[in-house]
């Protein structure tokens, strides 16, 4: 008895490898991919990217700058929050005068039909973050007197996106010198005028 669930242990492990090793690459792929869509998505039209690593949320998370003929275009962050049904992963966009240009949904466990609206690309909730000056705004819903209109039925999901948009931009805000100085004289040159 010990040889045979032995050897169907050895069996079932091997065929196990096999089929991780098979599917590894594609799986890795695809994630890129998506990755790659999203981050189109979310930052002005750009020639090429550089991944970095920054403090987002109070975690390391990636971050993605964006480079149009020499120039920085946008900044993509993946901030990762707590939301009602798991984890809430959104990737940011926020454009060097430190304005949300846009975000996209790349890990969601929220509840279909509710909390898994957010990922509703021209639903009403995900349109109002487009171009969000976060100078202007609240970045609270406004159940908490702030300026987010909330999913219905849905508030834990969207404080938790909410909270992710506020991570980025506080992460985007902390890569001085190169963004804050510019985020801080756009500011400057507000109130000057």
């Amino acid at each position: 008895m010990t040889l045979v669930l032995t050897l169907t242990c050895l069996v079932c492990s091997a065929l196990l490898a096999f089929a991780h090793a098979l599917t590894e690459e594609p799986i890795r792929k695809a994630a890129a991919d998506k990755l790659d869509r999203a981050i189109a998505v979310v930052v002005p039209a750009f020639d090429s990217t550089e991944a970095m690593k920054v403090e987002c949320g109070g975690t390391e998370s990636n971050c993605y700058k964006a480079v149009k003929d020499g120039e920085t275009v946008g900044y993509a962050f993946e901030s990762t929050t707590s939301g009602f049904g798991g984890m809430l992963t959104v990737l940011v966009g926020i454009t060097p005068d430190g304005k949300v240009y846009n975000t996209d949904v790349l890990v969601n466990n929220e509840t279909p039909g509710l909390g898994a609206k957010c990922t509703e690309k021209n639903s009403l909730f995900r349109t109002q973050w487009e171009g969000l000056d976060p100078a202007v705004k609240i970045l609270a819903v406004k159940q908490d007197n702030g300026d987010i209109d909330a999913i219905t039925a849905s508030t834990i999901t969207s404080r938790a996106y909410t909270l992710a948009v506020s991570n980025a931009l506080s992460a985007f805000a902390a890569m001085a010198p190169e963004t804050g100085e510019q985020a801080q004289n756009n500011e400057e040159g507000i109130e000057n005028e």
